[in-house]
């Protein structure tokens, strides 16, 4: 096969996902019927560039002279991107109809910040980063108001958009700085000579504003005052899609950037990342123990999450790489799964968010109630479940490179978070029914949750299997 052609066969996932978007602004254009369509297109599409990256995990290779890169790393985050947001639609069918809220464009606009995600996550080149990124965000600012006739969804996106646009701003100044320093935007150059530019001044602080930049993006503190508000106001679908995919495409990018350090370079950013995740850990734990809303809740419960992954950032060596990208997975569909459930039992205006309407909830709904509490106690780290795992590497990470007081830190606001998950569990078990409502559970978004909950469950029963392969692509 001819190399041109050879790069656009490597290049199948983020090209099924390119030209499906042109298919959907076709069907939304031509016919009526896009509404039952454009789900079912979206879901196909997600899953086949889900599958398709990981048949190809092995060819790993970088592409169009040194611009972006496939298999390996990019082939599992290309899976956790589309497989999430395969979920989400699901989730969203019966849940736009419920709010009455469809427009044609949010599902392309799905699709179009999936594919700004990929670009992100393979990228080689500082600017296929910036084009990722803005793709990204750009879809998420008007996904979080979609809802255009809720207030709070329009205020969500307005803060969204200008706490966005403002670390963008750092962003784009550190690009320049890096940029001004080196000569180059080329990442692979900037890896090879991280040890010669890492003396330079300018460099230093351009890559500063440029982590400061992303640590907005990762909702860590204290760049997080964006997040419970933006959370609580967008559609619960979205906040999902937010928090998972946007999550992980953000620390995909940061450990492209750090790759020198985790391939043995000495790690000058150590003490940055060390105190966001301590600050991190402690603050979204802490916070989170006093809120009633669970959409509230699972934002104060994502900054400390962050926090956590932080942790594998500030070890900086091969072993915390794998753990970040485990906890990624792991984190996405708890997560995702948690807001589906939330999305089935919320009523209109965002009532039914609290803990009071899940009072009771294993009298209404037994599978309901019982994929909650799984989710609330992957979340909490509870064995044998995947998020349990995912701090355990971490933890082992850190002490491996002689963070054994952020190990520590770490457990500590496990334990505190422990409280505000097993709460939800109590309210459901062991409270009757404060609001007398009948659920309305849409078969899609139940299937979503039972997909997300046998998931968590295969990656805590069989740690090792998700483990080998994200070893056997990382070097």
């Amino acid at each position: 096969m001819p190399q041109n052609n050879y790069e656009y066969f490597l290049l199948m996932p983020q090209l099924i996902i390119a030209v499906g978007i042109v298919l959907s602004v076709l069907i939304e254009i031509t016919t009526k019927k896009s509404e039952q369509i454009l789900p079912w297109l979206s879901i196909a599409l997600f899953v086949a560039a889900a599958f398709d990256s990981v048949f190809n995990i092995n060819q790993n290779f970088v592409l169009f002279g040194g611009m972006i890169e496939v298999g390996g790393k990019p082939a599992i985050f290309n899976f956790i991107f589309n497989i999430g947001a395969a979920l989400v639609v699901l989730s969203s069918i019966d849940y736009l109809k419920k709010y009455g809220t469809y427009y044609g464009e949010y599902y392309i606009l799905v699709q179009s910040s999936v594919l700004g995600m990929m670009v992100m996550s393979g990228a080689k080149d500082i600017l296929m980063i910036f084009m990722g990124l803005e793709l990204m965000s750009i879809c998420f600012y008007v996904l979080a108001g979609i809802n255009r006739k809720k207030l709070s969804a329009n205020e969500a996106s307005m803060k969204y958009f200008l706490l966005g646009a403002f670390a963008t701003g750092f962003i784009v100044y550190g690009i320049a700085l890096i940029y001004g320093a080196t000569g180059t935007t080329s990442i692979q150059n900037l890896v090879e000579n991280f040890v010669t530019y890492s003396s330079n001044i300018i460099f230093v602080l351009g890559f500063v504003f440029f982590l400061i930049g992303f640590s907005f993006k990762i909702a860590a503190v204290p760049f997080h005052m964006w997040v419970p508000d933006v959370y609580q106001g967008s559609a619960t679908t979205v906040t999902s899609l937010m928090s998972t995919t946007g999550k992980a495409a953000a620390f995909s990018v940061l450990m492209i950037m750090l790759s020198a350090v985790f391939s043995g370079a000495s790690n000058v950013f150590r003490p940055y990342f060390a105190t966001i995740s301590a600050l991190s850990m402690l603050f979204g734990s802490i916070v989170a123990i006093s809120q009633t809303n669970l959409k509230r809740m699972l934002a104060y419960s994502s900054i400390s999450h962050a926090g956590y992954m932080a942790i594998g950032l500030a070890a900086g060596n091969l072993f915390s790489v794998a753990g970040i990208i485990f906890y990624l997975a792991a984190y996405a569909f708890m997560n995702i799964g948690a807001f589906t459930i939330i999305s089935i039992v919320e009523g209109e205006n965002d009532s039914k968010t609290d803990l009071n309407s899940f009072a009771g909830l294993n009298a209404k709904s037994p599978i309901l109630a019982a994929s909650m509490a799984l989710f609330m106690f992957a979340l909490a780290g509870i064995p044998p479940l995947a998020g349990f795992f995912g701090k355990y590497y971490v933890f082992i990470s850190a002490i491996q490179s002689n963070l054994t007081w952020l190990a520590i830190l770490g457990v500590l606001s496990s334990v505190i978070s422990v409280y505000f998950y097993i709460r939800v569990v109590v309210f459901m078990y062991f409270k009757g029914s404060v609001e007398d409502f009948e659920i309305q559970i849409s078969p899609y978004s139940l299937t979503a949750v039972i997909i997300t909950a046998l998931l968590i469950l295969v990656f805590g029963i069989l740690p090792d299997t998700l483990m080998n392969v994200i070893t056997s692509v990382i070097r």
